[in-house]
């Protein structure tokens, strides 16, 4: 009995011994490396207009719509400029894009098949406010307003925090006298698409 106790003290320490080992052992061969407080966020897609055209990006100064231009009296061969800034509010580039929108019932004499749009971007190089012609530095292209509707305009990418200001040409080559007192309502827009 006094043997089979020392045996096993003998095996329990050798067993101990061995366990206390491999337990240093696998201690100094691990190690740790972690990531904490990882933040996932979604990107924005968020343009908005310059209420007062060269009035900077300041937050009072940036809203998501404006009441569209009115214009009156046109006659064959008119034309008449519309001045847009469009800032790129959103967490990264967006590709810019320009549509037209109406209701038919809005527009009974069809005046949205002769009144046409071109649109230029534009450098106001000498800060005056108004377009020279030196200062459109690119055509998208005229399109009429149902083809601004149907096609639109691209305009290619707006980098984040970035101003662009367009001049929105509106024109006619020519007016039939039965289209006298005739009104077309319609709206506009400029749209956006995160990259």
């Amino acid at each position: 009995m006094k043997n089979l106790k020392k045996r096993f003290y003998i095996y329990g320490s050798l067993v101990l011994l061995i366990l206390l080992t491999l337990g240093v052992t696998f201690a100094t061969f691990t190690d740790k490396a972690k990531f904490t407080g990882t933040t996932l966020s979604v990107a924005s897609s968020d343009i908005k207009l310059l209420d007062v055209i060269g009035g900077g990006t300041d937050p009072s100064n940036l809203v998501d719509h404006k009441q569209g231009p009115v214009f009156a009296n046109i006659t064959p061969e008119w034309f008449e400029n519309y001045y847009v800034e469009v800032y790129n509010n959103a967490s990264g580039d967006l590709q810019l894009s320009s549509y037209a929108d109406y209701l038919t019932a809005n527009d009974p004499e069809e005046l949205r098949q002769i009144i046409y749009v071109e649109l230029f971007d534009w450098e106001d190089t000498n800060g005056d406010g108004i377009a020279q012609e030196e200062e459109l530095t690119n055509s998208y292209g005229a399109r009429s307003i149902v083809k601004w509707k149907t096609q639109g305009f691209d305009l290619g990418v707006l980098s984040q925090g970035e101003t662009r200001s367009f001049v929105l040409r509106f024109f006619t080559m020519n007016i039939s006298p039965a289209k006298q007192g005739s009104s077309i309502v319609f709206d506009f827009e400029f749209s956006a698409l995160g990259l």
